[in-house]
């Protein structure tokens, strides 16, 4: 799949469900996300409402894409922006401690993890989230659609980071000019996230 035959759009408000519809999809078998809801009859919904919230804060900026057909998105953070807002950021909490009970803990611990690892001395663009939709899988939307932003962020001149909460898709992200800034592990029995980190390209 060709970047330039995609002509993915900035998802508008309207566009939220179907923004959060992709990623519940995408992510109903990551291993961290599984890991965070581990029970699969709920897991839709619960992912449902946590990506609706940081879909909503990333709209705030108009760097939430879609592709034709809706079969991926990717929410991007540009720099110097926040993944929430501060009601958000407020909501978030709450909202996993509703969702999870007494399981909540290690789950807030994880996003402190990956709140910690994030980079904050160069401003960048933040790779929040890239699905592709189940039923699209393997049909190079989600890697097209990447490929087509940082085509973009390269001529803004600005560098990118992502976590990689599948560290199956560190080679896919390497071929795309990231390249391996370190790695967590998550509380308990918990999976490894790998961060990773991409210059910015030189224009000159």
């Amino acid at each position: 799949m060709a970047a330039e035959s995609l002509n993915p759009r900035v998802a508008s408000p309207q566009n939220r469900d179907d923004v959060v519809a992709i990623l519940v999809s995408a992510f109903s078998d990551d291993p961290t996300w599984s890991w965070a809801f581990p029970d699969p009859s709920l897991r839709a919904a619960q992912h449902g409402r946590l990506w609706g919230l940081f879909v909503e804060g990333a709209m705030r900026y108009p760097w939430v894409w879609l592709t034709p057909g809706n079969t991926a998105t990717s929410v991007w953070i540009p720099p110097n922006g926040t993944d929430l807002s501060e009601e958000q950021e407020a909501a978030l909490e709450p909202t996993i401690v509703e969702m999870l009970g007494a399981d909540a803990s290690p789950v807030m611990d994880a996003f402190e993890l990956f709140d910690q690892a994030h980079p904050r001395d160069v401003p960048h663009f933040y790779l929040s989230l890239l699905g592709t939709s189940a039923e699209h899988r393997g049909r190079g939307y989600g890697l097209g659609l990447l490929a087509e932003n940082l085509r973009r962020i390269d001529e803004a001149a600005m560098p990118a980071y992502l976590e990689a909460s599948n560290p199956a898709n560190v080679p896919l992200y390497e071929r795309h000019g990231f390249e391996v800034r370190g790695s967590f592990r998550l509380p308990g029995d918990g999976p490894k996230v790998v961060t990773m980190w991409r210059d910015a390209a030189s224009l000159g």
